[in-house]
């Protein structure tokens, strides 16, 4: 079956050419989180164009999904997302974004697609139109959905707050992918957890101001905060077991705005990632811990503020379903794997499905040219080198990256709409 699979699909791709035009559009304009007007409308304009899409826009924000009704069967969600990262790209593409943008904080900043958002779209819209051409293939309901504000963690529960499933069919079935630090064509993925929960946080402590030259009279926050980084480092070490999976990272640590003031305050940027929900509370508790008892060594006028930032759920694919869709994948591409790395790396994907107890899957694409990525593997496993998500310099090959995903999209969807 899973071959037969194949051949219908190789049989009814669509020419990506346009497609690749409308990536480079879609990376030349990127747009920040909960801002992405222009591009949720450039995706429904595409929709409308194929012809067979009823489409609902403004779901959560700038959210849009596209349900496709082909009789009787099961129903199948498949997912994208569409924001950008404050970041100046450094590609030097010719396509390359020179777009500034104002964030939340009214602060102008660079904006780039530099975690392959811009490669998600457009993959699904191709996947869309190729799986309209081939209605006489499958028989169900098909809907492809474009996310708001995945990088700050609040895009799907945003949509499903703002009944999305009282405006769509509850899918049987919920897919994604994600673009990754991967050979261009290949495409991995595993049963059980992928990808790991994440939380952010900003951590305030508090000291007493005064002149440089008289440290005596203050209580230098600087110093207090530069304890506290140090000490959270000793929280995976020493207190999580080495079996288990835990990341603590501290992001960003501001205090102060010239050389010969104490200031005030200062501000800790807190990042942690975690695959048990035991270690994500224990890892809360010891950094609470931390934070408290330092201050308090420090002589802290004022107690710490914890001000939580993000929140992202574990993603965990169904095993059955991914045994599935492994079968599917393992007989259409060359470069398949069933077993693929977990990864530290989060999404908020899993809330499309697990608000309902919906069986989900995800998966990653490559996106590192072949030959940039064998020369590395070459060179003693230096493919860290290769700049990944979230570089300033992250550039996908379009192809084979596109075809793969497009591929990858259809192949899900196929394996349980086929007639």
């Amino acid at each position: 079956m899973a071959h037969n699979l194949s051949d219908i699909l190789k049989s009814a791709s669509v020419d990506l050419t346009p497609y690749e035009d409308l990536y480079k559009h879609f990376h030349a304009h990127p747009e920040l989180s909960l801002q992405e007007e222009s591009t949720s409308q450039k995706v429904a304009a595409h929709l409308s164009q194929l012809n067979a899409y009823e489409i609902h826009t403004n779901i959560g924000g700038h959210g849009l999904a596209g349900v496709l009704r082909n009789g009787a069967g099961k129903t199948v969600l498949l997912r994208a997302d569409m924001d950008a990262l404050p970041v100046k790209e450094l590609t030097g593409l010719p396509y390359a974004s020179t777009v500034t943008m104002r964030d939340a904080d009214g602060v102008e900043k660079p904006v780039m697609h530099a975690c392959g958002h811009d490669m998600h779209m457009t993959c699904l819209l191709a996947a869309a139109e190729t799986l309209a051409n081939m209605r006489h293939a499958w028989s169900g309901t098909l809907i492809v959905l474009f996310q708001p504000n995945e990088e700050r963690g609040g895009g799907a529960q945003a949509m499903v707050d703002d009944g999305l499933y009282s405006k769509i069919p509850v899918p049987d079935y919920v897919f994604g992918q994600h673009v990754m630090r991967m050979r261009a064509g290949s495409v991995g993925s595993r049963p059980g957890t992928i990808m790991a929960a994440a939380d952010s946080l900003k951590v305030t402590v508090y000291g007493r101001g005064g002149h440089g030259s008289l440290p005596h009279q203050t209580v230098d926050p600087a110093l207090l905060a530069a304890h506290i980084v140090v000490r959270l480092q000793g929280i995976v070490s020493r207190e999580i077991d080495p079996s288990d999976l835990a990341v603590v990272t501290v992001g960003s640590l501001q205090a102060g705005q010239t050389e010969n003031i104490i200031a005030d305050r200062a501000e800790i940027g807190l990042d942690f990632r975690t695959v048990k929900l035991e270690t994500r509370q224990k890892i809360l508790s010891a950094v609470q811990r931390i934070v408290e008892a330092e201050c308090m060594a420090s002589g802290s006028p004022k107690p710490p503020v914890f001000t939580p930032t993000r929140r992202f759920p574990p993603t965990v694919n169904d095993e059955h379903v991914a045994s599935q869709l492994a079968a599917s994948f393992g007989q259409h591409f060359e470069d398949f794997d069933a077993d693929t790395p977990r990864t530290n790396v989060s999404e908020d994907f899993s809330t499309l499905g697990t608000c309902r107890d919906i069986p989900c899957c995800f998966w990653f694409i490559g996106g590192i040219d072949a030959e940039l990525w064998d020369k590395a593997m070459r060179e003693d496993n230096h493919t860290d080198e290769i700049p990944g998500n979230h570089s300033a310099l992250f550039a996908p090959v379009i192809q084979p990256t596109m075809r793969a995903g497009v591929d990858a999209l259809c192949l899900a969807a196929l394996t349980f709409l086929r007639k």
